[in-house]
Order: C-alpha cells, then structure tokens, then sequence
C-alpha cells in the first residue's frame, strides 16, 4: 500500500527541508527524500559551512602576521591541518546528528533513504516503494562540474575533494575564476600553500562589479597568489613521484603540483529523477523552468534551489526562503506568497570579503543610461593603519533618477560580509542616497563610509 502525503520534497538539503519544515508547522503530512546519509545538502556538508570554517582559519593566520605591528611577541605558527579538518568534520557530523534525531522527529516530518524517481506527478518511486504527494517539490541540488575532454582531468580534483583533502598540498593549482574558485585559492594560500589560479581570460569574477574585479585580483596577487591567464590546459600529467604537470596548449608547463583544483562551475541533479515519466522537459543547461511561484510545467510539480533556470540565485537562503514561502502558498492560506529575486544580497568569503547587491556599474548604465550616477571610495581601513602588508576597503553606490535611487550597493574589505546585511534591507525599502546622506554615521567604523560618500 502506498504512503500519501500532503508534500514529498527531493532531497534534504536547504530548501528541501525547508519546505518540509514549513508544511509540518500548517500541520500537514510531509516527507523528504535524501540518496545521502548526510542532510543538509551541499551548504552543510561541502559548501557553506566547511568553506566558513576554513576561511575563519584563514583569517586567523592573516591575524598572527599582524600580531608583531600590535605590539605582540609572537610569530606566526603553521595550521595543524588534521586538526582544523578533524574539528570541521565533528561540527558537520554534529549538525546532521541535529537534523536526524531533532528537526525531522519534532516536525514529524519522515525521511526516506535512496535514489527517487517519478513514475508520474504524483508518485515517486524509492528502492521499490512507492510514495505518493499532492505536491512534490524537486530541491535536488546541484554538483562541481566535472572536465572530461582533457586528457588526464581526472587527476585533479573538485571542491568536494578539497573539503575531503586529509593533508594540508604543498602546491596548488585551482582552475577557474568564480567565486568558489577564488574562496578556496585564497584558504589555501593563506594557511601557506603555493597557491596558482588558472584562468582562460581576464576579469575574474563575471558579472560583478569591475571594481570587485578588479580590486580584488590585485589584492590576491599582493598577497602572493600566483594568476595564469589566456593559456587553456591541454593536458595534466602525473610525474614520477606522484605529482602533477599541466601542460598548455601554448607550451608552457605548471609542474610540480601537489593538487589541482577543478573549480570551474556547477551542474543541475535533475539527470536521473525520472523528468521524463511526467513530461517535464530541461533547458539546454539542465536547469529546470520555473515561474514566480516555483511551479514548473507539470501542475502541482515544483522546484526550487540550485536546480532552477534563474541566473544568479543558487544561493542557501533562497532555497530557504523560497522553500518556506511556497509552503506557506501552498497550505498556510497566503495565495500570493512568493520569493523576489530583485535585490539578492550576497557575500564572497574572499581576504577580504566581497558584499554586493543590486546591479554592477555596467549593467546599471545598460538598463538606465544617463540616468545612472556612481558614488565610490578607496581607503586603508583603522585596522591596518600600521598593519604592514596593507589591505584597501573599497566601496561603490549606484543610484539612478533625480531622486538617486540606490540600485547597486558593492563593497570589498575587512568587515563588509557584516555589513552588508543592514544595507540589503535599506535597498530592498527604496532606500536612496539622500536616506544614506540623511543618516548619522557611526565611527570609527569602515561601514560610516557609505552613509558619507561624496
């Protein structure tokens, strides 16, 4: 006999759960799917939460450089990195023992263990059993990409293999120019790994800001990160003492390689969840279309996550969010409930960190023209004012109309994941330069220099 629920969820990663989360809170029968024995998907167990701990250690290596100029009789140490991995892992084992034995069994929400597949928009199928929803939500999440047109590819490994490295490599090479790429280049090197960033054109970071791009390329390279440009690999080779040579197709060769890391993009779960059984058809990148409200082609078929054709929005707290408010539509009586993907804040775990929302400088000038005005600044933060390697703060407004609507708010530079937050909330209210102007700064602080920009 069949299992009804009122919602079924594949996979049990941030927005899966979430919906679930929710749908138990308006007292409905609900249940998640999960081929993995961790929850928490990618965010939990290779994502957000390890990349965090990892950078925290990173910053506290820059901290021992700086202890010295402070006036501190210390040198900087080497990172136990059996240590610092040990300790990770006992984090994430313990968020999913909470996820296990707390969330799910005070929710009452069941699990499922194994692969699941539709035998039709209403039914999954899991090791045999069959399960039925009046809705079923597709969060399954998204993969690293995987190269395999390269000879010998496959010796290098992705960012999941950098969260399972047991040893701290010696020398690295991480190929890619994205955010994921550039969070781990910047861990490594660091915590004192010879670190090269292997990347086919120049800027870094498309579709940001050019100053981001730029200020944070330069940034890297002072802090002794090592960019190889406009050469595409033409093959990896492993030597004879166990390391790796990339070689170019211009010639030119990266030897002696401890680890090279594939950090070049991500790839949609929707390849083996039977799509086909209920006539649910892929955009050409493997991404599901979806409409404001979650809902895909199939009625009473949704998804959210990673997995959706939306540029720039696979990002933890929309899946949480968009989880949380379809449930609400669904069952808790608010009809018009839905996420709005305006004005997505985001934060790169970068040194320094990276906070933007809104449009780029060129994107706003695309949309807007001569509407479009640019308020910015550069300045060397309090904390660095006799720090010896200095690190700059830079910060941009992009405002358009005669009312300067702010439209664009960009920052890189110690603090600025922080702070970002509160000015996400004044965009997302209409905020514009005169409420900024109108504000009285807090100092001595790098954040009062948004509210004092000329």
């Amino acid at each position: 006999m069949n299992q009804h629920y009122d919602v079924i969820a594949i996979g049990a990663g941030s927005g899966g759960l979430s919906v679930v989360e929710k749908a138990a809170a308006h007292g409905k029968k609900a249940a998640v799917i999960e081929m993995n024995d961790d929850l928490g998907g990618t965010c939990v167990n290779r994502g957000c939460v390890p990349k965090k701990v990892m950078w925290y250690a990173a910053e506290l290596a820059h901290i021992q450089h700086h202890l010295h100029d402070y006036g501190f009789d210390s040198k900087p140490g080497k990172v136990n990195w059996t240590k610092l991995v040990m300790k990770r892992e006992n984090l994430i084992d313990g968020i999913n023992a909470w996820y296990l034995d707390d969330f799910l069994v005070k929710a009452g929400i069941d699990l499922i263990h194994g692969q699941a597949r539709f035998l039709d928009a209403h039914t999954i199928e899991v090791k045999g059993e069959r399960y039925t929803a009046d809705h079923i939500v597709i969060a399954t999440g998204s993969r690293p990409l995987e190269l395999k047109n390269i000879p010998g590819s496959e010796l290098g490994i992705t960012s999941d293999g950098f969260f399972a490295l047991e040893e701290q490599p010696s020398k690295v090479a991480v190929v890619g120019g994205g955010y994921i790429a550039l969070e781990l280049a910047g861990v490594l090197n660091a915590l004192g790994t010879e670190t090269h960033v292997l990347h086919q054109g120049f800027p870094v970071l498309i579709g940001f800001d050019e100053m981001i791009q730029c200020g944070l390329r330069r940034q890297m390279e002072a802090d002794g990160l090592v960019f190889h440009d406009n050469d595409k690999i033409a093959s990896v080779e492993k030597q004879a003492d166990g390391k790796l040579t990339v070689h170019y197709q211009s010639g030119e060769t990266l030897a002696d390689l401890d680890q090279l890391v594939w950090a070049i993009g991500r790839v949609p779960n929707t390849d083996d969840i039977g799509l086909d059984k209920i006539g649910l058809t892929l955009a050409k990148n493997g991404l599901i279309d979806v409409n404001e409200y979650q809902e895909t082609s199939v009625a009473g078929v949704y998804a959210i996550g990673d997995i959706i054709n939306m540029r720039g929005v696979q990002l933890t707290p929309v899946a949480i969010a968009a989880g949380r408010r379809l449930s609400d539509r669904l069952f808790g009586g608010m009809t018009e409930r839905k996420v709005d993907y305006n004005l997505i804040p985001t934060v790169m775990f970068t040194h320094p960190p990276i906070g933007t929302i809104g449009l780029s400088e060129e994107a706003a000038r695309e949309k807007y023209g001569d509407e479009v005005k640019v308020y910015k600044t550069d300045f060397t933060s309090m904390y660095y004012s006799f720090v010896k390697h200095k690190v700059k703060t830079y910060m941009k407004l992009i405002v358009v109309g005669k009312d300067e609507k702010i439209v664009g708010c960009h920052a890189m530079g110690k603090g600025v994941d922080e702070m970002m937050q509160g000015f996400a909330v004044a965009l997302k209210m209409g905020a514009t330069k005169k409420d900024f102007d109108d504000t009285i700064a807090i100092h001595p602080v790098s954040a009062e220099e948004m509210v004092t920009m000329k």
